[in-house]
């Protein structure tokens, strides 16, 4: 369907050109018009470009990311904008189509080649949409990988290295001034880093539970932690079996888990469910792959989600 009307949106933006009616993002004197799919990518390109343009989140806040499909304006600012910045994945996959039909003109940073990718798993107990649950996770070489790459601080490090070079090459000028924000900003993710490294290093234990998919497979393996949970990170099923939910609540008693976890975004019926029936405590853990739309307008940031999940980490792990 997206294919089918591409051709048409892009010819309509064309004619919208060459009359004087550019729908960019930013017009021109505004400086670099940045867009991007996700939540972190958003953040990311926000901090690094500063006052220099602007940076349009296409996945409205509060949406559920992997089922996103772009509209015409979309499609629209994608062609117009000076640097285009998304996941990769299953997930995204409309972006191919996209970028095929608005041509080479386009700059991008795909977040899946900023990072070594971690094949996606699935640990005992958890459910999956069986054998065609990932088609589309290949990236191109046969293998399915996991797409949430940003959950990790230092993964985070090297994406915006990428957005950060991407910038200045985009913007020149702006150069120095995008080189200092990366470096001030990476002090700010090892900062962060360092503080999840001293919460596991501390911590009685090294599980965690999510009674949710799980979508932090890169931050888990940074940090040499175990988990369990309900579903994979791009699992589209939302009401576990009575099979998983009894593991995951057998899983709590016997490891005597503290804390079981949700994402942000989820119903958190399963987690009340187990909580109930074990008396650990719920907490959310922001797998930072979107927000809500009151997080958005208040102008919430990776950082601040992440540090939430420090304390709530400690909790679990103490």
């Amino acid at each position: 369907m997206l294919r089918r009307f591409l051709s048409l949106f892009l010819t309509l933006a064309a004619a919208a050109a060459l009359t004087g009616c550019s729908a960019a993002p930013a017009e021109e004197g505004e400086g670099v018009s940045v867009v991007t799919t996700g939540f972190a990518a958003y953040d990311f390109a926000r901090t690094l470009l500063g006052e220099r343009g602007s940076v349009e989140l296409l996945i409205p806040p509060g949406s559920e990311t992997h089922s996103f499909e772009p509209t015409p304006k979309d499609i629209i600012d994608i062609q117009n904008c000076d640097l285009f910045i998304y996941t990769g994945g299953e997930s995204e996959a409309w972006v191919d189509d996209v970028i095929e039909s608005v041509g080479e003109g386009v700059s991008t940073v795909t977040l899946m080649d900023c990072v070594e990718l971690l094949e996606e798993e699935a640990v005992e107990g958890m459910e999956t949409d069986g054998e065609d649950a990932h088609e589309g996770h290949d990236h191109g070489d046969g293998e399915e990988y996991d797409e949430h790459v940003w959950t990790s601080p230092r993964n985070a490090v090297l994406i915006c290295e990428k957005i950060a070079a991407a910038l200045c090459e985009a913007d020149p000028e702006g150069a120095e001034e995008y080189e200092a924000n990366l470096r001030a900003y990476t002090d700010r993710l090892e900062e962060l880093d360092a503080a999840f490294w001293d919460v596991v290093g501390n911590g009685v234990r090294k599980t965690i539970i999510f009674a949710d998919r799980f979508p932090l497979l890169y931050f888990a393996r940074a940090y040499g932690l175990e988990y369990y949970a309900a579903f994979p990170g791009c699992s589209e099923d939302a009401e576990p079996s009575a099979a998983t939910v009894a593991f995951i609540i057998d899983k709590v008693r016997e490891e005597d888990i503290p804390v079981v976890f949700h994402i942000e975004l989820s119903n958190e019926l399963m987690a009340d469910t187990v909580c109930d029936e074990t008396g650990a405590a719920k907490r959310q853990f922001n797998a930072c792959h979107n927000v809500t739309r009151a997080q958005f307008d208040a102008g919430v940031t990776y950082l601040e989600l992440m540090w939430d999940n420090v304390g709530v980490l400690k909790e679990a792990l103490g």
